[in-house]
């Protein structure tokens, strides 16, 4: 907990930070920070007023599948998975439909899903490289550094396209069949209002990721920006979390023992198996990312508090997919595949088909080949390519576990197999054997595998060697809908993770007095007789810190002129737990801070506007106060680039 600040140390943040030629890094114009401190807000404090929801909608929104499902808050324990989709894939059973986009030459949404995915490969060649068609774009999000409203993604014939459209439309598409699955449930068209959102996310993402999904359900309406809360962002690997505690035991596989019931009668829950203070991990292993929690369960209510900040990395199945598109590569020449890629992209689409499902079929002790169907454009565009056959170009390459099959297939051994997984699982493996090394992350009861990517044999026994008996893991039966469920929990509680750990340190930049022989004597700046240290970072919060839902960071700010309407305040964030100066190695601006002061006005000499933010949540807020009038200021905090 931060504390007071010692008297002697004044923050001041001032017009002159503003101009580099005083300040190093150009700080805030502006505002002076009067008292800093930590106020814990009791949980009575907590009860949220505002609309009660009829049901509440989680749509898991994932890199390679996606899929909504519900409960009403009248019986919070049902939880309905969204109706069977049309369409599916051989050797796929899920109630979740691929994460696949098309819209029309003229970039208008036409589909999603199995029926985007189909409507496309019926194309004719030279009319679908008209079409646009996505998938796998949710990594966008991920690997974009600066993230903004108008960043580009790629479709599969290699035009660019807005990812806020994209993303507005995947949204307005789920908003149409929920809604359309509940007035078929009531009888009666039911209304948007009654519905309270809740969309999943990577825990490992930034706040612009998390803003950023935030900004497409504004556009696509799911929610209106006057009222943010009927939307709430989940954690994925917090909502598998608090789906795996309310476990029954028939319900999962105990991969130590390979059995469902374990000397528990069947219809006890994990919870029944878990006693106060439990600690475990949750590993949410996606189409791509894959992300760690470590939490501690407090009874009897079942809250849960997170032990250590989220981690993990994009080491989701799609890499097992990248490394077989580097073996084509090895074999054909990277010049064909770039080129068959655009001109038959439906094909290309086929092809990955195809090889999902014997990725699937991949297991340890597998002794026979996988065979992958060859699309007949890769056949004949090779030719045409090339000049000569793909069996010729099989033999030619030095990639011997791959063969030509007489029925058109290539034929991989299950080594050949396994060797594509490995990268992958290796990356998963060595992230997991740094987590279990930390001090914060000893005595681990379970282990809960879930996400798409867990059902993976040769990934299960990897997990399994390198924790050699020291934790239970668990698998539950339904796992790739168990974010999803969790997800409908969180929104009809949202209270229950009660205690969190900041990802990141963050703060802002502001002036202190200037201590001799404590500060750097080249961030020193004399104003009207007084020395003051320049670029001092001031911590809201520090990584890793265990922040409790509700807690507030408090910091006062003074508008420099009487006349100011808005204060804009830049904050820097660092992964490192210290920071003592704004120009520090690691430390980047990530975001503003805007406290819109018009129109409070008062008599006062000193006007001083009391900003709250919030750090215990799944994403970050702001509030504030006019001290003076009692008023609330509009207040806002901002992490999409601009």
């Amino acid at each position: 907990m931060m504390t007071e600040k010692d008297t002697g140390t004044e923050n001041i943040i001032t017009d002159e930070m503003a101009n580099p030629s005083l300040s190093k890094s150009g700080g805030d114009p502006g505002i002076t920070p009067l008292s800093p401190s930590h106020i814990q807000q009791s949980d009575t404090d907590q009860v949220q007023s505002g609309p009660s929801f009829v049901v509440v909608v989680a749509i898991d929104f994932g890199t390679t599948s996606s899929g909504y499902a519900y409960a009403f808050t009248k019986e919070p324990e049902c939880i309905h998975t969204m109706r069977r989709w049309e369409g599916g894939d051989p050797g796929v059973s899920n109630q979740k439909t691929p994460t696949t986009i098309l819209l029309t030459p003229d970039r208008k949404f036409h589909s999603f899903g199995y029926a985007a995915r189909d409507f496309y490969h019926d194309l004719d060649p030279s009319e679908s490289k008209h079409w646009l068609y996505l998938e796998k774009f949710k990594m966008k999000l991920h690997t974009t550094a600066n993230l903004s409203i108008d960043t580009e993604i790629h479709a599969a014939n290699g035009k660019r396209v807005k990812a806020l459209d994209i993303f507005a439309y995947a949204l307005a598409f789920f908003k149409e069949q929920a809604l359309k699955e509940l007035s078929d449930q009531t009888g009666s068209e039911f209304d948007n209002t009654n519905v309270r959102w809740v969309i999943t996310v990577p825990a490992i993402w930034k706040m612009p990721a998390k803003q950023f999904m935030r900004e497409a359900a504004y556009k696509s309406a799911l929610v209106s920006r006057e009222n943010p809360e009927q939307l709430i962002i989940a954690l994925e690997p917090e909502a598998a979390s608090i789906y795996c505690r309310k476990l029954r035991l028939h319900q999962m596989v105990d991969l130590g023992t390979q059995t469902t019931q374990n000397g528990f009668s069947s219809n006890d829950n994990v919870g029944s198996g878990m006693t106060q203070g439990d600690r475990y991990v949750v590993m949410d292993c996606g189409g791509g990312t894959v992300d760690l929690t470590v939490h501690q369960i407090r009874l009897p209510e079942g809250h849960l508090k997170e032990l250590y900040k989220a981690s993990g990395g994009p080491y989701g199945s799609i890499g097992v997919d990248y490394e077989f598109e580097k073996l084509l590569c090895k074999i054909f020449g990277q010049d064909f595949i770039d080129q068959f890629k655009i001109k038959r992209p439906a094909a290309w689409v086929d092809l990955m088909i195809a090889f999902e499902s014997r990725k699937r079929a991949a297991a340890p002790e597998r002794t026979n080949p996988l065979n992958i169907n060859l699309p007949f454009s890769f056949i004949d565009y090779y030719k045409k390519f090339r000049g000569h056959s793909v069996d010729h170009a099989l033999r030619k390459s030095n990639v011997d576990f791959v063969k030509w099959s007489s029925q058109g297939m290539l034929r991989m051994t299950p080594d050949a197999m396994n060797t594509l997984f490995k990268p992958t699982i290796d990356h998963i493996i060595q992230h997991l054997t740094e987590l279990f090394e930390k001090p914060e992350v000893s005595d681990i009861k379970f282990l809960f595998l879930v996400g798409g990517f867990a059902e993976s044999a040769l990934l299960q026994q990897a997990v399994q060697n390198m924790l050699q008996g020291r934790s239970r893991i668990i698998i539950p039966h339904d796992v790739g809908l168990t974010i999803l469920k969790g997800a409908v929990l969180f929104g009809l509680d949202p209270s229950v993770i009660k205690v969190r750990r900041s990802p990141l340190t963050y703060g802002v930049g502001v002036l202190n007095r200037f201590v001799e022989g404590k500060h750097p004597p080249e961030k020193l700046l004399i104003k009207d007789g007084t020395r003051w240290c320049t670029d001092v970072f001031d911590t809201f919060i520090a990584a890793d810190q265990s922040v409790a839902l509700g807690e507030m960071v408090k910091r006062s700010y003074t508008p420099a002129k009487p006349s100011q309407q808005v204060i804009v305040i830049h904050v820097y964030c660092s992964e490192k737990e210290r920071v003592g100066f704004i120009s520090e190695p690691g430390v980047r601006k990530c975001g503003t801070l805007r406290l819109d002061v018009s129109g409070t006005e008062s008599s006062a000499p000193r006007r001083e506007i009391q900003t709250l933010m919030q750090f215990g949540d799944t994403e970050i807020r702001a509030m504030a106060i006019d001290v003076s009038t009692g008023r609330t200021v509009k207040a806002s905090i901002d992490f999409l680039s601009h």
